[in-house]
Order: C-alpha cells, then structure tokens, then sequence
C-alpha cells in the first residue's frame, strides 16, 4: 500500500513538473499586473476604508496604486487629514502594510494635485517668469521715467528684481543699461543722438497655484529651473518621511504644466556660462515675435539653456533624492520646456500619457462621437518618446497614466478599453496605470466618490464583476513585455534644433496636448509614421544619448543595459550641431551604419556660427560618397553612411530587414530574450486574418500564446512564415525560441466549422444586483436587451447584472468544441454553463469556447450581464438625486462644461440579436 502510494505521489510530481515546463508565459510579479492612480479626496482616508479598496483592487487583479491626494468631498471636511501630517504619515504606513500584505506596490506622487507644488514653495523658490516693459526715447528728449515694475499683481512681492536693461536704436546699435538703473527706477543715461527703444527684463512670478490641490497641499507651483528651489522643496519630504521611504516603491511626478515659466533668478548667469555669450544684447530678439535667423539663433540658445535647466536641476536632483530614500522615482516629461528624451532618460520609470479616443477599424468596436473628445487622439509615435528613452538607456519598466477621458462619464466599456491598452504596448509601453479610481469611505452609497477626468475602475462601477478580464489580459501582455529586453534595430535622431530655432514665441512646450503644432507637421514624424507601417522597429534618440553612445559588436549601444542597434537615421532637418555629426562620425569610424536623409548645411544657435558652419560643412566633405543608382554611399572607416531622401530604399540598401507581418494589417512589437524573440501581434483591422504570416526570426521552435486566456500551443510553421488565425480585435504572442521543448502540445488551428446552433428558445431575465432597484424578472420569447422594456421604468435606470438564462439539448456531435458568439453585448458577461463558470466575454469578438462545459442531452446556461454606469447616473440627476458634491470642480463633463446626464439617452443593456453556439474541428 505504502508503494502505490508513493507510485502515486512520484506521478504526481512528474505531471506537475510538467505543467511548469509547458508552460511559455514568464513568470508574472505585480508590476505586470496593472496599477491605477488612486485618488485620496481630501485624504479623508480610514484603516477600514483603505483595507477594504485594497483588498477589493487585489481581488480584481490590480498589482499596485499610486496615491495622489486631492480636493476633498463636501460635508466630509472634519475627516481630512493633512498631507505630510503624522496622521497622514500613518494612513500611508498603513497603506503599505496593507499592500505588501496583499504582494501590492504602493507609490506616491510627489505633492497633491498638481503640478508639483505646495506650501512649502516660497515666494522666492515658486515658478518664475520674466516681465518685459518697453520704454520709448526721443532724440533730444529727457527721459524722465521711471524704470519699475507696474504690473499690479507683483506689486506685493519681494522677489522681484529687475534682471537686463538694454537699449536699441534704429540703427540696431546697442547699449546695456542694467548697471545705469538707480534704486528709485531713474536711468543715470542720456542717448547723444537718435530714437532709442529701452527693454527692461524683471524677474517676476507666475503666482500659479497647485491645481486641485489636497488639504495641507495648497501653495505655488515649483521654479523646476533652480536646484535650490528643487531642493528646498524636497526637504518637507525629508522631514515627513525621516530615514524611512515608509514602503514607497517610486515616488511620481506628474506632467509639466507650469504656465508662462520662461525664466529664473540666475538664468542670464547659466545663459552665458551654458552658450559662450552674454544675452543681454540680444534680448528683443527673443521677447518678439521676429522672422530673423538672428531671433531664431538667439530663441535656439535659450530654449537649449531652459532645457539643461530642467533636466540638471529638476530631473537629475528628483532621481537623485528618491534613491538616497532607497526608492524609484517616475516622472512624466512631456509639457516640459526640454528635450523629451533625455528628461525621461534622467528617471527610473519613464512615464507617458494618453488622453481621448483612437479610431480603430474593429468590427462592432463602439465609438460614438458625441461621447468623445474629438480635439484630441492618442498618438503613438508621442508614447514611443518616453519608450524610446527607456529602451536606450535600459530601464526595465516604462509605464503610461492611461484611458483619461477615454469616453464621456459613465460610459466606457472594458471592450473599448483594451485596443487603447493595445496601442499603448506597441509603443513600447509596459507597465500600465489606470487613470484611475477614487479612494471611497467605505459607508458612502453609490457611486461613491468620483474623479472628474477618469475611466472610473473603481468598484461601485457596474462592470466591476468583470474588470478581472481586463486585468488578466493586461497582466499576461505585459509579462511578456516586461521580459528580456526591447528588440528594436533603429534610431532615428530627434532633430530638436529645427524646433527650437522657431522664431516665434518664446519658451517651448512639448506637451502630449499640442502635437499637431510640433511634432504632425515634422519629416521626423512622417518617418516615424512610414518606418512603423512598413514594419521596421525603432527608437528615437537625442544629441546627449549619440554623445554617450557606443559600438558593440557593429551595434550602436548607449548604455550596457539597453538596446543595440544596427542603424542611425538623421532624417531631414535645417539645423545639425556639428558636435553631433562630430560623434556620428566617430560611430561610423568604429563601425556604425548611418543614413542622412539630406546633406546638413546649418548650425544651432548664435556663438561662433561661422566657425562652427565651417566645421560642420569641413567634416561632411571628409566623408567619400560614391554614386550608387539614387543613393549616396560612402565607407567610413569601418562603417557605411547612405545619403537618400528615400529612407527606406536606404535601408533595404543597407540590408536592414522589415518586418513583412504588418503587409497584412497586422500590427507587432517585437522583444528579445536569451535564446529568442516575442513577437507581440494585434489585428486592428475590420477583417479576420487567417494565414502564414512571415518572421525574421523562427528560431528552432514556435510557440503561440493567447493573452486574453493564457492558452498555448506549438504552432504551425513554413519556411519562415507562422500561420495565425486572428479575428478582428484580437491579439497574440509568438514566442519564437532556439530551444526545443516537445512536451508543449500542438496549438489548436479551427479546420472547419459546422452550421451553428442558434439558442432562439425562451429565456429567462432576473436581476442579481445594482440600482436603484431590481426591475422585476420576465420571460423572454426572444434575446433582447432589458432596456427594449420601456414600460418598466425601472429598466431604464437600472445598472447592474442581469442574468439571461436558459436550457437546451445537444445531439451527440463529433466537433472539437464549440464557441458560444454573442451578436451584441452590452457591455460584458460572465458565462455559466451547467453549473460551471465557463469565463468573462469583455472584448471584441465577444465569443468564448465552451465545449467542455456541456454534455449530451440538456444543458442550462446564464449569462450574467453587466452594464454601464450611465442609466442609474441619468436616473439620479433627473431626480435631483446628491451624488457630486465636492470642493473646486465639481465634476465636468467631457469638454469641462457642467454634467448632467438628465437628458441623455438610455444606454442599451443586456444582449440583443443572436446567441449562437458553433461546433469546431481542429485540424490534425
């Protein structure tokens, strides 16, 4: 008995080490899982209320949160707690008790609201601005004014100074004046001869507040141009926090949106020290609007200097102060006065934005106009700058504040959710943040409070019962994309100079809401645009990262952690430091392959031009072109530079491979790992494909991996090709490897199918739970949502879960399987068949194998239902029932007008048109 036993126990343990070597999926920690922001309003926050959010967020599947307090909820005001305070302090202990309790991560912006800012901000460390006045003399003329400050709203400050005083004539002769001011404002000058125009520069402040700020957080917005200000304010964290980080993973900076911060205290002082010359001659040039090279030279210095500014005394102390708290620090770039790549660069978790709606070409995929914001469309050569830095600079995570203001309130559908999260791992992304969900006392009734900007995942959200689809998804994609390292083989170089030598405007900000201004408009773009369609994987880099960058193995490589690429790409561009063509040369010396797309003829900036011209003209007529068809190419030293206006032909010249898949439609991310490649597939076109598609690489064995289920398989593979059967709105992995496993079974191909079985009997609807009341239960002669019952009002206000249920017999059949396919669905359904819970249907296709589940003769099957949020909202503000009631905004809508969903429409809800159940043979 005791050796059958351990016969027993032996197969046991072989069949479970089996499973473990079957199994493809990388193993998953909690920042493959998604993280959402989690909004503490007013930071009215409890141990009951915080336990309760975190276990439910743990149990959906969520693998962290990231707190920013802010504004609090009317009539709750003696539950705020003040941020920083002990009491808050221990909240937040508390909070990461809790989480680690439950193997979630916590991180923390650095202040409420935002932007970064608070009380702590002085007067004179708050974000600065300068204050130019105009002064007019007449030839033989006493000028009798006074030199000061007349803008009111300063009047009361102490900072204010007064920085550069230069005079012009019209014969654009210069005087400086700043030295020749005395303390009443009175000039100590008299011109001999002639008009005199007189620019007097302060420094003044922008007097910003933080928006949206939290009890205790309220105060200027940060000067991010001065180290001391930067510091400075870092200390009230320092005090708060002591020598513990109290279980912070990363401390998080929102997006730069700093208004009319053009200057700071010793800017003409970095000016100087940072471009070679001093800028108080040329100051009218870049206060006006002026067409000239000069102004545009002049314009390119100063937003080199705000650039360096940001980046060395914002971005490199902020990384700096989170590691001595032995933590990680994120920080999102974009909107800044910088050059984007090289601030996400300076941070341990990059992170990039998406805001609105994509237009995707998915069957059935819902996406109506009204409920949109049409301004404004993700974009996702915009994600690859913060990817880009990443992949270079080999940081591992790169996340993303994703879904804000997808779609109006209340009426985002997980479906529509999942292509957004789609685009966003093909840029590059891994490591997801939900935009987000309200902190909730846990006593306070539907909808509990809310956020006036977000996808609302938060539990009181009707479709709560099956966000864990979602969330499994997203976890097994970014698993895969969280593994290895980014396989993308060219840098194309961010030509930033041709950006700042605009000599328009002043200061300049890239920010994720104005890229049809800076970033649509460029070659760079249209590159970026064309390359991606063609099926070539690339990153972008900057002038610092080509300085840094190196040759390995042919391969240029910045860092030893990152990428290796075969190919640099200077696309088409007006200015071109000769510095940087200095370093690219040095790459192509030791081996590098480059392509210009146009012959560099002008330098950045207003020192030395001539000399630097000559320099960068002296070093392109060093390189050997050769006439080659309708390309240029040139051997140097080791390496090869093409010169074509035709990237592509170049780069088929150079016998740099595309990625044929995306002929198809098919759109891919491609990662590496020790012994092979991921191939990350999504069809986002209208059609079902179902064919061999080509890979560069197949390796020695292919394995195809289904994220939405975790299903996998041994594919079938041709020459170089995969076949793949992919429907409208699916997704796939390939796991392409050099190693043989041969206990993964063979992927299941569908052959054929059989004519479907329609489920047009009876069926049965009740309610199982939401508001404000359960319509009562009705026998349906044929599927049809529960808002068809117009005479039942409480169908029309209801949201929630409502069960369709019904029995039917089943022959025998010799299929394989079968595929339960819903005609509409409105919004998700969880399946149960004979009593078993057969899955979640949450996204295009809405089908789902089943064939298991049933049995010869008669079976059951409910589908649990759930719907919008929008129908009990609509029902509420028509009966003027409280819900929003918070201190600043109040709760807007789309366009950030007041919401009121009383006159909208009734959201369809429940299932509508044909249930079928199709028999399928796999192939053999």
């Amino acid at each position: 008995m005791k050796i059958k036993n351990i016969v027993k126990l032996s197969v046991l343990c072989f069949a479970f080490g089996n499973l473990s070597a079957q199994n493809p999926w990388p193993k998953a920690n909690n920042t493959a899982q998604p993280w959402t922001r989690w909004w503490w309003m007013g930071s009215a926050v409890d141990e009951k209320g915080l336990d309760k959010q975190l276990t439910t967020l743990s149990k959906a599947g969520f693998g962290g949160v990231e707190i920013v307090p802010i504004y609090g909820a009317k009539g709750f005001e003696n539950q705020y707690l003040k941020y920083l305070s002990p009491e808050w302090m221990k909240m937040l202990q508390f909070t990461t008790d809790k989480a680690k309790s439950l193997k979630m991560g916590v991180d923390m912006a650095v202040g409420t609201g935002w932007p970064i800012g608070g009380p702590q901000v002085s007067e004179n460390d708050a974000a600065t601005k300068m204050i130019v006045q105009t002064y007019e003399i007449q030839p033989n003329e006493k000028f009798s004014e006074k030199i000061v400050l007349k803008d009111e709203k300063q009047k009361n400050l102490k900072t204010i100074q007064l920085d550069i005083v230069t005079a012009y004539n019209d014969k654009n002769e210069t005087v400086i004046l700043t030295d020749k001011i005395n303390a009443d404002g009175s000039l100590n000058w008299k011109p001999t001869s002639g008009k005199w125009i007189i620019y007097a520069v302060f420094v003044g402040k922008t007097l910003q507040k933080v928006k949206r700020a939290a009890p205790g957080g309220d105060g200027y917005t940060l000067d991010h141009f001065s180290p001391d200000a930067t510091k400075d304010y870092l200390k009230t964290f320092d005090k708060a926090f002591g020598n513990s980080n109290y279980g912070i993973r990363s401390f998080f900076n929102d997006s730069y949106e700093v208004y009319n911060a053009d200057w700071t205290a010793d800017f003409k002082e970095e000016f100087k020290k940072r471009r070679g010359y001093d800028l108080a001659p040329y100051i009218k040039y870049l206060v006006e609007d002026n067409e000239s090279d000069i102004a545009g030279r002049i314009k390119s210095d100063y937003r080199e200097t705000m650039s360096e500014l940001i980046l060395h005394n914002f971005t490199e102390n902020f990384t700096n102060w989170a590691h001595s708290k032995n933590s990680k620090n994120t920080n999102q770039a974009h909107g800044s006065p910088g050059n984007l790549l090289d601030l996400y660069a300076a941070v341990d978790i990059p992170e990039s934005e998406t805001f609105g709606s994509t237009k995707f070409d998915i069957e059935g995929l819902r996406r109506n106009v009204e409920d949109i914001n049409t301004k404004e469309v993700p974009d996702i050569n915009m994600l690859k700058f913060a990817s880009s830095a990443a992949n270079i600079t080999g940081k591992p995570l790169i996340s993303n504040e994703s879904f804000t203001w997808l779609t109006e309130h209340f009426k985002t559908s997980w479906s529509q959710v999942k292509p957004e999260a789609e685009q966003i791992f093909l840029s590059g992304i891994n490591h997801i943040f939900y935009h987000g969900t309200t902190y909730t006392p846990a006593d306070v009734q539907f909808p509990g409070w809310l956020f006036y900007a977000s996808t609302n995942f938060v539990p009181e959200n009707s479709l709560w019962p099956n966000l864990k689809g979602l969330n499994s998804y997203i976890e097994r994609t970014q698993s895969v994309l969280q593994s290895g390292k980014s396989d993308n083989e060219i840098l194309m170089y961010w030509p930033i100079y041709d950006q700042w030598a605009n000599p328009k405007g002043k200061d300049m900000a890239f920010k994720i809401h104005n890229i049809e201004k800076w970033l649509h408009p460029t070659v760079f773009y249209e590159n970026l645009h064309k390359l991606g369609k063609s099926g070539y994987s690339l990153d972008m880099i900057s002038d610092k990262m080509i300085s840094e960058a190196q040759l390995e193995n042919q391969n240029i490589q910045v860092s030893k952690n990152g990428g290796s690429y075969k190919v640099l790409i200077v696309p088409q561009l007006n200015y071109f430091p000769e510095s940087t063509l200095k370093n690219i040369l040095n790459l192509a010396q030791n081996g590098a392959s480059v392509i210009f797309q146009n012959e560099p003829e002008n330098v950045p900036g207003n020192f030395e031009v001539e000399k630097r011209r000559n320099e960068l003209q002296s070093l392109w007529t060093k390189i050997p072109f050769q006439q080659d068809g309708n390309i240029k190419s040139a051997i140097f030293g080791k390496g090869k530079i093409v010169l074509s206006s035709d990237v592509e032909k170049a780069l088929e010249y150079l016998k740099i491979e595309r990625e044929k898949l995306t002929d198809t439609g098919l759109k891919f991310i491609r990662r590496k790992f020790d012994g092979g490649k991921y191939y990350y597939i999504v069809n986002h076109t209208s059609r079902e494909i179902n064919q061999n598609i080509p890979l560069n690489f197949i390796g020695k064995q292919v394995a195809l991996m289904n994220p939405e289920n975790g299903e996998f398989g041994l594919a079938e593979t041709q020459n170089s090709s995969v076949k793949v059967q992919l429907k409208s709105g699916e997704s796939l992995i390939i796991k392409a490897s050099e190693t043989l496993d041969n206990s993964i079974s063979k992927w299941k191909y569908i052959e054929k199918t059989d004519a479907p079985i329609v489920l047009n009997q009876p069926w049965q609807l009740t309610f199982k739970e939401g508001g404000p009341e359960l319509p009562k239960s009705k026998t349906l002669d044929k599927l049809q949502p529960w808002t068809n019952f117009t005479e039942d009002a409480s169908t029309q206000s209801f949201s929630g879960t409502g069960v369709y249920s019904t029995s039917f017999k089943l022959k025998k059949n010799k299929a394989d399987d079968f595929v339960l396919k819903f005609d509409k669905l409105y919004e998700s359904a969880k399946v149960i068949i004979n009593g078993q819970d057969a899955g979640i249907v949450w996204s295009l296709p809405y089908e789902i194998n089943v064939g298991k589940y049933l049995k010869k003769g008669k079976n059951t099957i409910q589908i649990e239902v759930s719907n919008l949020m929008a129908n009990r909202i609509r029902y509420m503000d028509q009966n003027k029932i409280q819900w929003r009631n918070y201190h600043e905004i109040n709760f807007v809508n789309i366009d950030y007008k007041p919401f009121d969903a009383s006159n909208s429409n009734v959201q369809p809800s429940g299932l509508d048109g044909e249930i079928q159940l199709i028999p399928i043979h796999y192939s053999k």
